[in-house]
């Protein structure tokens, strides 16, 4: 059996994995991913006014240096953007606020922001309009930043990272539905488990040290707004939640960052996802909204792991 930790983390739960052999280890792994989530939080959270990404508002509006960390998250979130033609745009926070996503699960009230005449005439999407030369970061007045869905991934990437690094053994570290792997492999590989909600589909894969799985839901961050219902995943284009063509997507991908990526794109793509998916040869799993399963890329099917192991070591995907 693996050993393994979890704790309630961002509306999500956290979790490291150890291979058996290492489990001596697991005091200083947990110690390891909390220590890389809260210099996350800090540096980019929209829920607290502490952190440099609030905190300095004024500051970037004009342009200012920032701290490493959160100029290499907004980095990593303008190349999904670049990378998705758009459709994981980090620009959303001012629709998320006003679609009641911060009363639901923020309990934060909303805060107007200031519209900006230059900016309101540049008609280029407002993510092409950020600024980030080196630490060099300019937001546009207006422009309230949600980094989320990148930046949890990226903390996945840099919490197994830094296991490996610190501690020389191989770790999974999961941030809701992003899963991260590093290090040498366990006995038998990561075996997982993938599914969204209780009665969904459930698939097992065996994933390689180093590789990792990102899975975007449309049932999960759920809320209602003048009888209206929400979710969490919104398309750029028209600032609301995306059709929910798909219940959830899973890809497998050397990087958290960029299976997150493709996952969100995937939702909002909808109907045209799976030619995208198909196009980038990654192996990925689509449960549609009546829950038929499609596997792209050699995706496995759910027989492909032999039955023991699936009974007896597979993780648990949770879905964000």
């Amino acid at each position: 059996m693996r050993a393994a930790t979890e704790w309630d983390l961002w509306t999500t739960t956290a979790r490291v994995v150890l291979d058996h052999r290492d489990r001596r280890h697991l005091a200083a792994a947990e110690a390891c991913v909390r220590e890389v989530t809260d210099a996350v939080d800090l540096a980019c959270s929209r829920f607290r006014d502490d952190s440099e990404l609030v905190a300095r508002t004024v500051e970037l509006e004009r342009g200012a240096e920032v701290s490493p960390l959160l100029a290499s998250l907004v980095h990593q979130a303008l190349d999904a953007a670049r990378l998705s033609d758009g459709d994981v745009d980090p620009t959303l926070g001012n629709h998320m606020v006003s679609l009641g996503y911060d009363d639901a699960f923020a309990g934060r009230p909303h805060r107007p922001t200031r519209p900006a005449l230059a900016d309101a005439l540049d008609a280029r999407p407002a993510w092409q309009r950020i600024l980030l030369s080196g630490t060099f970061l300019r937001v546009p007045v207006g422009v309230r930043l949600d980094l989320g869905a990148t930046a949890k991934a990226a903390a996945a990437d840099m919490a197994a990272a830094s296991i490996t690094a610190r501690l020389g053994i191989g770790a999974l570290v999961s941030l809701g539905g992003d899963v991260a792997t590093a290090g040498p492999d366990p006995v038998g590989g990561w075996q997982v488990r993938v599914q969204d909600r209780d009665t969904d589909p459930a698939d097992h894969v065996r994933v390689a040290s180093g590789w990792s799985i990102a899975t975007s839901s449309t049932q999960k961050r759920r809320w209602e707004q003048d009888g209206h219902a929400r979710h969490h995943i919104l398309d750029p284009r028209w600032g609301l939640p995306a059709e929910p063509v798909w219940r959830s997507v899973t890809v497998v991908a050397p990087s958290c960052v960029t299976a997150n990526t493709m996952t969100t794109a995937a939702i909002v793509r909808g109907r045209r996802a799976p030619a995208m998916l198909r196009a980038s040869g990654r192996a990925a799993r689509l449960v549609g909204a009546s829950g038929e399963v499609l596997r792209l890329g050699g995706w496995p099917a759910d027989d492909a792991l032999p039955a023991p192991e699936r009974a007896g070591r597979s993780l648990t995907v949770l879905v964000a």
